[in-house]
């Protein structure tokens, strides 16, 4: 019995990645809240049947940083989701995308965030249902949970920067990684987790694994990502997660890694 129960709970698990046709077929569940990440002015133009719009700046004070726990979940109920709601992400950029399930994962709800495949450009070429006017849910009885040991900062990582037990990716472009990095840091491009770069189809987890290898990462290493403000490395953790890599985001990223003079960098 402990087998089949083992079973069940395994086949109801939120796969991190969910396919248009997955969403095609729970439009209509109640326990699927559909996350538009745009801004208002993309939302309106076009958006995906149902979905609320949550824009990534909601979710942050002036400084780029993630709002206070309390007003997070003020955010997040806002639009209907709650403690069990299965929160499906898309946005007119990865980057947004990604950042906002990181916003998710600070009260605690990352395990229960997925990324659409191919996003609102597949859902349209599929032409799957669109609407233009706002989607009007009820409000969500959501709580802050602990949150996983998942987000880094300055400190962490200078007291980790030569040790073999991590791997730094930096996941900006080649201009801003000439321009300075952190020391032993490996470039890796966000474009490169995607086999079609005009949908932005992901790669397999083994693909997205193999990607990571490339770039210099080991089975018995835990991967550390940052870019300039936490937004494309939390897409690569989001990725890197998905394919069963052990990652953290360093979120603070070269925005604040620069600022501070006694903070090592290589140029």
């Amino acid at each position: 019995m402990l087998h089949l129960a083992l079973l069940a709970a395994a086949s109801t698990a939120v796969q991190p990645i969910v396919s248009t046709e997955w969403l095609a077929a729970h439009l209509k569940d109640p326990n699927v809240r559909i996350v538009d990440c745009s801004g208002k002015s993309a939302y309106d133009r076009a958006h995906i049947e149902g979905a609320v719009n949550v824009d990534h700046m909601d979710t942050v004070d002036s400084n780029h940083r993630p709002l206070p726990a309390n007003a997070m979940v003020k955010a997040w109920a806002k639009v209907g989701v709650g403690d069990d709601t299965h929160v499906v992400l898309y946005g007119d950029t990865p980057m947004s995308t990604g950042w906002t399930s990181m916003m998710l994962n600070t009260i605690g709800h990352g395990d229960q965030v997925s990324l659409l495949d191919g996003g609102l450009k597949l859902w349209q070429q599929e032409k799957r249902p669109t609407a233009t006017t706002p989607t009007m849910v009820p409000a969500g009885n959501l709580t802050a949970r602990p949150a996983p040991d998942s987000i880094v900062d300055a400190g962490w990582v200078r007291e980790r920067l030569g040790s073999p037990t991590i791997k730094l990716l930096d996941v900006r472009t080649t201009q801003e990684w000439n321009n300075g990095r952190l020391p032993n840091a490996t470039l890796i491009l966000w474009q490169d987790l995607y086999e079609d770069r005009e949908t932005l189809k992901f790669k397999s987890p083994q693909e997205i694994k193999a990607l990571l290898e490339k770039a210099g990462w080991k089975p018995d290493q835990e991967a550390v990502t940052y870019c300039m403000v936490g937004m494309r490395a939390s897409l690569m953790y989001f990725a890197a997660k998905a394919a069963g890599v052990p990652v953290r985001v360093y979120l603070g990223s070269w925005q604040e890694w620069s600022k501070d003079p006694n903070n090592p960098v290589v140029r």
